[in-house]
């Protein structure tokens, strides 16, 4: 949908690529780097500086003690983190929980090294979590859970009551929990993101991702990292090396910056700005006669698309491009097949002018 919005000169609501302003104090510090000749490999794990940063980024938000020399990684995008974890956890045959709707990346990259999502259903339509339906999916294969939270495409923001029975359910089948928290600063309406490694016993089994990409609008640059135990931090810092080599080296140097210089309010004004957008994207999607799902967090927006011609949600997302000029995503890229065919995924994370534009061509409908 990318390729054919371009194509055309259209609006794209369809990839989250988060073309918002970068902070100023980021990209002052990664040309600055560059202009220092910072522009070699780093340790594959990331520049100390980057990872103390890191460190202490979890000690502030969470409560979390890690050791920056052994327990963090730097990663090239949350990605590349999840792709470290997978490789040096898991084997072959091995199964994995993923809750659907699904963050596509997360089932392909499990299936590329032959490992099996197990797909546990969020009850639409407002995605509620069904213990019930995650014991069923358990079989003697299963070695972890897959937990997005604040999750893409549907915004859920998960309970603290729903991350304490996924980290019961861990706890009761041994199992790993690998998070992805990229969008733990984007939480609305006064929801709070919980990271399941707080919780009582799970620190040691749980594999924390998350980057910069969303909180500092560098989705190019290729910034994440991961944080976990010593004991699994050495072979996901040597399958990232085999894999990567390392994240860019001033761009991680612009990263610890931002995470050392910018104040809380940043983070808070941060959720305040995008729920503004949400609002302005979900009343151009009532107006134009569609149903949007409010999220509580992240910043996409499903809708139901029902009155839409095409039979699939993929005719109707391009015949929605072709009308109005405005790219979104087929929900069926989100579910297993026959799934999401009514829905389209809207990604609200635009400089406003542009928003604005697309929310009123939207309403032409």
């Amino acid at each position: 949908m990318t390729s054919e919005c371009d194509r055309m000169g259209g609006i794209n609501l369809a990839q989250g690529v988060c073309d918002t302003p970068v902070p100023e104090v980021v990209v002052t510090a990664a040309a600055q780097a560059m202009r220092d000749g910072q522009n070699i490999y780093t340790r594959c794990d990331g520049i100390t500086r980057l990872r103390e940063a890191i460190a202490a980024k979890q000690q502030r938000d969470y409560g979390l003690s890690y050791d920056a020399e052994r327990e963090v990684l730097v990663a090239s995008g949350a990605t590349a983190g999840l792709h470290a974890a997978a490789m040096a956890l898991l084997n072959p045959g091995d199964e994995v929980l993923v809750f659907e709707p699904f963050y596509g990346y997360h089932v392909h990259t499990l299936k590329s090294l032959r490992v099996k999502p197990v797909l546990v259903a969020l009850a639409e339509p407002d995605f509620r979590f069904d213990a019930e339906a995650m014991r069923e999916a358990v079989t003697p294969q299963t070695r972890a859970v897959l937990l997005n939270t604040p999750a893409n495409p549907s915004g859920k923001v998960f309970s603290e009551a729903e991350v304490g029975a996924v980290a019961e359910f861990c706890r009761q089948y041994d199992l790993f929990l690998i998070t992805d928290e990229i969008y733990e600063y984007f939480v609305y309406d006064g929801a709070r993101h919980i990271c399941p490694a707080t919780l009582g016993g799970m620190r040691e089994r749980t594999i924390v991702i998350s980057g910069f990409s969303k909180t500092y609008s560098i989705t190019g640059w290729r910034v994440g990292f991961a944080t976990a135990d010593a004991r699994w931090m050495p072979a996901m810092a040597h399958f990232h090396d085999l894999t990567y080599v390392c994240a860019p080296a001033p761009l991680q140097v612009g990263v610890a910056a931002g995470l050392e210089q910018l104040p809380q309010s940043f983070y808070t004004q941060l959720a305040a700005d995008y729920q503004s957008k949400r609002a302005r994207m979900a009343a151009a999607l009532e107006a134009a006669g569609m149903e949007p799902a409010i999220p509580a967090g992240a910043y996409y927006m499903m809708a139901r698309v029902d009155h839409l011609p095409g039979k699939t949600a993929a005719e109707k997302a391009r015949r929605l491009l072709r009308a109005t000029g405005v790219a979104a995503v087929a929900g069926s890229a989100f579910f297993r097949p026959g799934r999401g065919e009514n829905l389209l995924r809207f990604c609200f994370a635009k400089q406003d002018a542009e928003l604005d534009d697309a929310c009123a061509r939207l309403r032409k409908l």
